[in-house]
């Protein structure tokens, strides 16, 4: 039996910028590491690229004036309500000040004590002292600031968001509300840009169902390109991130192209099918910020037929406390190993899978691969995952 399960390897690269060969490069990468390392490549191995250098070796960058030109295009540049933007410097700041571009009256409405991944305003056991129900209570900006104090700082990165907000906008008539209900904004405006993630579709019929005027989601803006602009067509703005102070990096447009481009150059080195993935933010949640990594709108926009479907796994532990706990030793291994191979091709409501991930395997390994990389200096865009498909009988 083998003694070593998953594992999985950081691949350094060089610098990716606009225009370069990203598959080539992969290859090189990875080719460069096994005969550095004395490792070697197996069939359904999988390869993970992360989003961010896809995007940019494909040069899927836009500016605010982008943005700016397709609101107003898409709205008409009026009093524009934005509903439940999430707190975030990187992902929303560059959004909001092309939107406030591409309009002349701008009204951010903000969820409390959350946004829609985690980020807090103000913590549950304020609104508890205060005995406020955020399900019941909205609140206009001077009215939050009396609830609440003059400054409301999130945990982490020590910013006040409204304030900061606000300055980042550069818009000259701006204000806030605070609901959960996105039907607030109407007192305000008919005019209304969605701009939750995951949550997006629900927010827009129950506007549209309240008699909004014009409702769009961040999906719809930049979906196509706007004066020579980056774009993508499936979800526009959203999983963008800030490359500098007036320009954004989109989602990866044409990331198949590099998926496959990748899986077929390995298999003419190597003889190997190797799975091969385009991933973004995992699918985690932060026990103590309690921030749900997920601000991309998938963890995977792009992998190769192999990696489609869940998981169908036997809950080791289980078996080992029931059907063979009058087992030890080799004669447990053995008869573990016999349960695994003749386990059933679907397992859904089996008892002995009760607890087993019930998750699509990109989400699984785009977060492993999304961990493993980290989102700072470790320089390895490219995530190698060995043993993943392989199980205790293997």
């Amino acid at each position: 039996m083998r003694t070593i399960g998953v594992t999985s390897r950081g691949i350094r690269t060089p610098i990716i910028k606009p225009g370069d060969d990203l598959a080539s490069i992969v290859v090189e990468s990875l080719k460069q590491a096994w005969e550095a390392e004395g490792f070697s490549l197996h069939d359904r191995d999988v390869v993970g690229i992360t989003e961010s250098v896809v995007a940019r070796s494909q040069n899927n960058y836009a500016t605010t004036g982008h943005i700016a030109a397709h609101v107003k295009t898409l709205t008409g540049g009026g009093h524009i309500g934005l509903v439940f933007p999430i707190l975030s410097r990187n992902r929303f700041s560059v959004l909001l000040k092309g939107i406030a571009k591409g309009a002349e009256k701008l009204t951010l409405q903000l969820s409390y004590p959350a946004d829609e991944v985690g980020n807090h305003l103000v913590g549950w056991d304020e609104l508890d002292a205060r005995g406020i129900d955020p399900y019941k209570v909205s609140f206009t900006e001077k009215e939050f600031r009396q609830a609440f104090g003059d400054k409301t700082v999130h945990p982490f990165t020590g910013i006040d968001y409204i304030s900061f907000y606000r300055e980042e906008s550069g818009a000259e008539d701006i204000s806030f509300v605070f609901s959960n209900d996105p039907c607030h904004i109407l007192d305000y405006t008919d005019t209304v840009i969605a701009a939750d993630i995951h949550t997006r579709a629900r927010t827009r019929r129950l506007l549209e169902g309240a008699g909004a005027r014009r409702v769009l989601t961040l999906d719809q803006i930049l979906n196509e390109s706007v004066e020579g602009s980056g774009f993508n067509s499936a979800y526009g703005l959203l999983g963008s991130n800030k490359a500098s102070e007036d320009t954004i990096k989109l989602f990866p447009e044409r990331g198949q192209e590099v998926v496959d481009a990748v899986h077929e150059q390995l298999f003419e080195l190597t003889g190997k099918n190797v799975e091969v993935m385009v991933y973004g933010d995992g699918a985690f949640k932060d026990p103590v910020g309690k921030i749900w990594e997920l601000a991309d709108p998938v963890v995977s926009p792009a992998y190769t037929p192999g990696l489609v479907g869940t998981p169908n796994e036997l809950k080791m532990k289980y078996l080992a406390d029931t059907e063979l706990k009058e087992y030890s030793g080799e004669e447990a291994r053995q008869a573990m190993i016999r349960a695994i191979n003749e386990k059933k091709a679907d397992l859904k409501g089996n008892m002995a899978s009760e607890g087993t991930t019930p998750r699509q395997l990109t989400d699984l390994l785009g977060s492993l691969c999304d961990l493993t990389s980290g989102s700072g200096d470790k320089g390895t865009p490219v995530i190698l995952v060995q043993g993943y498909f392989d199980n205790y009988a293997s």
